[in-house]
């Protein structure tokens, strides 16, 4: 049973915002005697008190959150993550620079992993993959 206080209600609301219905209460909602703490844990302290912490935006931690994503070759929250920073207002264009600059940090694989993470959530979200005329043939 989970205790629904201020900190479950504000991650919940922050999970909701950032990746529905789906990703809010579907995740908590459908908990196992296997995974009901981590979710408890997610709601909780990851959104309900880091990404509520004063000092970073939550555009700004989207942006780090989808980078440290990328740089890890975590594909699933790669994806989880980019919809939600979307979600944010991160442009598609910002989180592609976001993942060619991983070039540099983490490496072409883990690039390459989060170029294609976005290929896949800007085809579900229709997000024409020509964002700024890069890349076109002339």
């Amino acid at each position: 049973m989970v205790t629904k206080d201020e900190l479950y209600e504000v991650g919940i609301a922050q999970r909701r915002h950032m990746f529905g219905h789906e990703g809010a209460e579907d995740q908590t909602e459908h908990t196992t005697g296997l995974n009901d703490k981590i979710q408890d844990f997610v709601t909780r302290y990851c959104f309900g008190d880091i990404w509520q912490r004063p000092g970073l935006e939550t555009l700004d931690r989207s942006k780090i959150t989808f980078a440290m994503m990328v740089a890890t070759g975590k594909a699933h929250e790669t994806r989880i993550h980019a919809r939600g920073a979307l979600a944010n207002g991160v442009t598609p264009v910002q989180l592609r620079e976001i993942a060619v600059h991983a070039t540099l940090y983490a490496g072409i694989p883990a690039a390459v992993e989060g170029l294609r993470a976005l290929e896949e959530v800007f085809a579900e979200k229709g997000i024409d993959l020509h964002l700024d005329g890069e890349g076109q043939q002339k």
